[in-house]
C-alpha cells in the first residue's frame, strides 16, 4: 500500500510545471549611460558586481567621509544577488547618490539585463536596462 502512495505521489510530481530558473546573469555588463562596466560572478552562496571600468573617478558621493576618496573601479555595486520568482534579487549601490537600493535584476536577453532599484518596501522603482560587455 505504501508502495502505490509514494508511485502516486511522484507520478504527480511529474504532472507539475516546472519551474523555470533564470538565466545566470554572470559576465561583464556596460550601465544603461555607458560610463561603467560592472562584472557580475559568485561572492561565495550569491552573486555581486564590482565595477571594473568607470569614468567616474572617485566614490564623492558616498555617505561614509572615509571612502569618498575610493577608486571607483573595484567597488561591490551590486550584493547579496539571489535567485527570487522574477529572476534575480538584493542589494544595489548608486554611486550617483551614495545610497544602497533593495534591487532586482532580470535577465531579459542574452545580452540585455534590467536593474531595479526600490524603495518603500519596493513600491517605488527606477529601472535600466544594461548591456552585455564585449
Amino acid at each position: 500500500m505504501k508502495q502505490a502512495i509514494l508511485a502516486a505521489f511522484g507520478l504527480a510530481l511529474l504532472g507539475l510545471p516546472a519551474q523555470a530558473q533564470s538565466p545566470d546573469p554572470s559576465g561583464t555588463w556596460l550601465t544603461q549611460s555607458g560610463d561603467t562596466r560592472v562584472r557580475i560572478a559568485k561572492c561565495g552562496t550569491a552573486l555581486c558586481g564590482i565595477i571594473v571600468s568607470s569614468t567616474y573617478q572617485k566614490d564623492t558621493n558616498n555617505p561614509d567621509p572615509n571612502l569618498r576618496e575610493r577608486s571607483m573601479v573595484g567597488v561591490q555595486m551590486i550584493s547579496d544577488i539571489r535567485p527570487s520568482s522574477d529572476g534575480f534579487s538584493g542589494q544595489l549601490y548608486n554611486p550617483q547618490d551614495g545610497k544602497t537600493y533593495t534591487g532586482k535584476l532580470k535577465v531579459m536577453s542574452p545580452n540585455t539585463l534590467q536593474l531595479s532599484g526600490c524603495v518603500l518596501g519596493g513600491l517605488i522603482c527606477r529601472s535600466q536596462t544594461w548591456t552585455k560587455a564585449n
